[in-house]
């Protein structure tokens, strides 16, 4: 095997998005990677593109971390039983998205409820996401539901074997937020992540989850705020915004009047930096491998969010909340990204105009780790102008 380190260039970049909402566009017009991992990026004639194993000529194009889909409910593979479906993740990546995490892998047939068998698929289910990324997608998975009989010592189990997340509280047979609330102090203490449902039930077992049960149960991210398919009323959306110091996950899948209210509230307050974007499929809804870019566009243009700022909810601030190593152009960070300009003949003067009027931009290339995962996007709007790979492979 070559000793020579991977070298990706991206050169004639038209715009930098950062996915930092401080600063959400950056100037320059190259960046580089090396060995799947940001090392600069700026103004190309300032910087050594020698040697590069992959030279992208962007075009003019914009480039942008890769989206993250924070909540999804993957089973095994690249397939969902939940629509007999195959290919819904590579689907996916050619929507903008690199990166996907389970909110509970609810639709295994036959999923066991059982502390035993709880751990065992949880354990299971991360492993193999783990050894296998369906189109180079990162998958995070293997998030268990919080079951009646768990005690802490299953926790510690899952924990020391990898697992990283807790799946929507509330869809599991924990159904009360003190008991709720210690699991997640027992997940939090060995590692995990958790979150949990809101609003309306969603599939048979489940229930309603309101407030009161959002704030005592204390997960780390507010799932889907805007409901899962029903959304709270008005006022216990506003309590949540109010109370909460989590992630406050706004989803494709729920409503959009509430999407839209949750936006205006975390505006209102100070804490537009806790808005991160999820999907909620593969569901009853089907799967939107347009749906994280669909959510920047309906946020942008009817919440009256400036483009740039809407796109680091779909990348950025997930990346910040969740504690990624992606989603954000950042020396040392992962180099995913998503290539995409302006749809041919969308309206207004430049990208960010476009989708801050509710259209969506073209997909014309993903890179996952500094290797480009796949061109021009089957499913966006074909794009103004295309990235062209004059050097390297697409997946290799």
């Amino acid at each position: 095997m070559s000793d020579t380190p991977a070298k990706l260039v991206i050169r004639n970049i038209g715009m930098i998005l950062s996915g930092k909402m401080e600063e959400p566009i950056f100037d320059g017009d190259c960046l580089i990677a090396i060995d799947g991992k940001i090392t600069e990026w700026g103004k190309e004639k300032d910087m050594d593109c020698e040697g590069a194993t992959t030279l992208i000529n962007a075009n003019g194009a914009t480039l942008a971390p890769g989206l993250i889909d924070s909540h999804v409910h993957p089973v095994v593979g690249d397939y969902t039983p939940r629509q007999q479906q195959l290919g819904w993740i590579d689907s996916t990546l050619h929507g903008g998205v690199t990166t996907l995490i389970s909110a509970g892998e609810v639709h295994m047939p036959g999923r066991p409820n059982d502390p035993v068998g709880t751990v065992a698929m949880a354990i299971a289910a991360q492993r193999w996401y783990e050894n296998f990324r369906p189109s180079g997608v990162k998958v995070h998975a293997g998030a268990p539901l919080l079951q009646q009989g768990l005690e802490e010592e299953h926790f510690r189990q899952m924990g020391e074997a990898g697992v990283t997340l807790i799946g929507e509280v509330g869809l599991g047979t924990v159904k009360d937020g003190k008991t709720a609330n210690e699991m997640v102090g027992w997940a939090r203490k060995y590692g995990m992540q958790s979150t949990i449902h809101t609003g309306g039930p969603s599939i048979p077992g489940s229930g309603l989850i309101d407030a009161d049960m959002v704030l005592e149960t204390g997960t780390d991210v507010v799932g889907h705020i805007n409901g899962g398919h029903t959304a709270l009323p008005d006022d216990q959306i506003i309590c949540i915004c109010e109370g909460c110091q989590a992630a406050l996950e706004i989803v494709h899948n729920g409503n959009e009047r509430a999407a839209l209210l949750t936006l205006n509230t975390a505006r209102e307050l100070g804490k537009l930096d806790q808005l991160i974007l999820g999907t909620d499929g593969p569901a009853g809804s089907g799967v939107q491998p347009l749906g994280i870019m669909r959510m920047v566009a309906l946020l942008s243009s009817l919440g009256d969010i400036p483009a740039e700022t809407a796109f680091c909810f779909a990348n950025g601030n997930t990346a910040r909340q969740r504690k990624l190593d992606t989603g954000l152009i950042e020396a040392g960070k992962a180099a995913d990204f998503v290539i995409m300009d302006q749809a041919q003949h969308a309206p207004g003067k430049n990208l960010l105009e476009s989708v801050q009027q509710g259209n969506l931009p073209g997909v014309g290339m993903m890179v996952i780790d500094g290797v480009v995962r796949s061109q021009r996007s089957r499913n966006t709007p074909p794009a103004t102008r295309l990235p062209e790979l004059v050097k390297g492979t697409v997946g290799a």
